[in-house]
């Protein structure tokens, strides 16, 4: 079978022979053509013909027969969205665009004005090759027709074949439906020609000079110049999430994070550096409950070394998380601190971060952390590590009490970007 090749079925032969019945051209087209064949006694087909894109029978779509093994039962929700949506047949002649003067916009469609206007812009031709199932002797009964192959081609060179070829694989099983319900086996071949060396290498010349234009275009969009910081400057990127929490005691979780810089570094004006997740509750997963985010965020800083001559490496930027709960009072409750300091080496890191919580001795404590929420909290979060403002030796926490909880998880991407004369001042780290 051609493409776009028309076989005539049995009941197209019948209908066909009297003109009476052929109204458009094409039709008294294939009323000629069905009386040479009787007359020379020439028909090629019995049960296989084909509806090609010029039939009327051309928008006319595969029903719910299954030529698959094992054959699904009920079409999934896109297959019967797609039976709904029409594509643009190929343009045979000019039209006219008609612009509607009134109701441009339909604010309530119905279901028949969604099928109909529904249409996909790419032109496509399609063609059906068909079977004549029927016992011998009754052919020529639409009930008995069925689809073996839909082929379509689109404008962009797009063959889409349903069926696939049976390549090598067990045949196609079509069942019938009536009172013998015969079982069929179908497969399906490419008949076409071999292609020649010379055109193989012609083709794959066309792909290679194709793909490098489009890499070329690529490349036009983002430019040859790789943008650099100034003279002594390190741009510090980190791109990162908060993927999940677990370990906690309530439930309703949400974190509040934010990005501490010190001495020699600064942001991008204008940044933010903090950021709140949504509020997650949590699912059992094992033995832990754990609340998962997915969060994203980004920082982009900049360090600046006053004094060149200093060859110590700088200290890199922190972040802190506060990880509280919410219940359906609107209480909320401090569940937990923790810190992670940047990683100094670029690349992928996946981070753990270990929170606490202030304990206040005593049962009155626990009891109104149950009953009204709150608990004790820490004025100033940068407490959870050495504070950026402390100038003494030591720094005593004697007496704080704490209380172990939870772990926070997310992932870090993080890159950096400085000129030669920068890297002196990190000879020991490795980009």
């Amino acid at each position: 079978v051609g493409w776009q090749e028309k076989f005539f079925s049995q009941y197209e032969m019948d209908l066909y022979q009297t003109e009476s019945n052929c109204q458009t051209p094409l039709e008294r087209q294939y009323h000629t053509e069905i009386m040479g064949m009787e007359r020379s006694k020439k028909r090629q087909n019995q049960r296989i013909f084909t509806y090609t894109d010029f039939d009327r029978f051309s928008k006319w779509e595969e029903q719910a027969q299954s030529l698959l093994i094992p054959a699904q039962p009920t079409p999934t929700l896109l297959a019967e969205r797609m039976a709904n949506v029409r594509h643009r047949r190929q343009e045979r002649r000019p039209v006219e665009s008609n612009v509607p003067k009134s109701r441009l916009i339909t604010w309530e469609p119905s279901e028949e004005f969604i099928k109909n206007s529904h249409i996909i812009n790419t032109p496509v031709q399609t063609m059906y090759i068909m079977g004549d199932l029927g016992p011998s002797g009754k052919l020529g009964l639409k009930e008995n027709e069925y689809v073996l192959c839909t082929i379509k081609s689109d404008s962009n060179g797009v063959i889409t074949i349903k069926p696939d070829f049976n390549n090598n694989r067990g045949a196609y099983r079509l069942e019938t439906q009536g009172e013998k319900r015969e079982v069929w086996r179908l497969y399906l071949e490419n008949a076409s020609s071999h292609i020649h060396a010379e055109e193989k290498e012609r083709e794959q010349r066309m792909y290679r000079d194709l793909y490098t234009r489009h890499k070329e275009y690529l490349n036009s969009l983002v430019g040859q110049d790789f943008e650099m910081p100034p003279l002594g400057i390190l741009r510090l990127i980190v791109n990162g999430e908060i993927v999940s929490a677990q370990g906690y005691e309530y439930d309703n979780l949400y974190v509040h994070f934010f990005l501490d810089l010190p001495n020699n570094w600064s942001s991008v004006p204008f940044h933010c550096l903090s950021g709140v997740t949504q509020t997650c509750r949590t699912h059992s997963v094992g033995k832990e409950d754990v609340a998962f985010f997915s969060y994203p965020f980004s920082f982009e800083t900049f360090f600046h070394k006053e004094d060149e001559s200093d060859g110590s490496l700088p200290q890199w930027p922190v972040m802190f998380f506060k990880v509280l709960s919410l219940d359906f009072w609107q209480r909320y409750r401090t569940e937990g601190y923790g810190f992670l300091v940047i990683p100094s080496t670029p690349g992928y890191h996946r981070m753990t971060c270990h929170t606490w919580r202030p304990l206040q001795s005593g049962t009155v404590a626990e009891l109104r952390r149950f009953f009204i929420g709150g608990a004790p909290e820490l004025e100033d979060i940068s407490y959870v590590r050495v504070p950026g403002t402390f100038k003494g030796e030591r720094l005593s926490r004697f007496g704080f009490r704490t209380q172990t909880t939870g772990n926070c998880f997310g992932n870090l991407s993080r890159m950096r970007n400085f000129k030669e004369n920068l890297a002196q001042i990190h000879s020991p780290i490795k980009v």
